[in-house]
């Protein structure tokens, strides 16, 4: 990926992290996805006072890219504002791997640093439509 492409996934993930709703935790996060057409689509997260029901600011950009009819995301930015950058969750890593497969992972923070990694490096062996016995349409 192109600094300026990186540059603009990480403006609009800060952008969106501070609209999340974390009255509970305070851990804020945005988070926007990338598609092969150039499309950008963002998330923050969500929280819930019953914390199973919290939506993470990854998957709420995932599926908005998919809500507005996309399946072609190549690259997810996530920004947090916190002293380093922070992974995705688990979950969010799962549905990467589903949405996203072989995506570029870009965590970035306040501190302008900036960890870059494959979709792959982050959940090796992750559970695909193959573990079913189907294939997707």
């Amino acid at each position: 990926m192109r600094k300026s492409e990186i540059r603009r996934l990480v403006d609009a993930a800060k952008a969106v992290c501070s609209r999340a709703y974390a009255p509970y935790s305070g851990f804020r996060v945005g988070a926007a996805v990338l598609t092969s057409g150039g499309d950008i689509y963002t998330g923050c997260n969500i929280e819930n006072a019953s914390y199973s029901m919290t939506m993470c600011a990854e998957r709420a950009a995932m599926f908005n890219a998919v809500t507005n009819g996309h399946h072609d995301i190549i690259a997810i930015a996530v920004y947090t504002d916190t002293a380093a950058p922070i992974p995705p969750c688990g979950a969010c890593r799962q549905v990467i791997h589903e949405l996203g497969r072989g995506a570029t992972v870009i965590m970035a923070c306040p501190s302008e640093r900036i960890d870059i990694k494959r979709e792959d490096d982050l959940l090796p062996n992750g559970f695909t439509e193959d573990n079913l016995g189907k294939t997707v349409p």
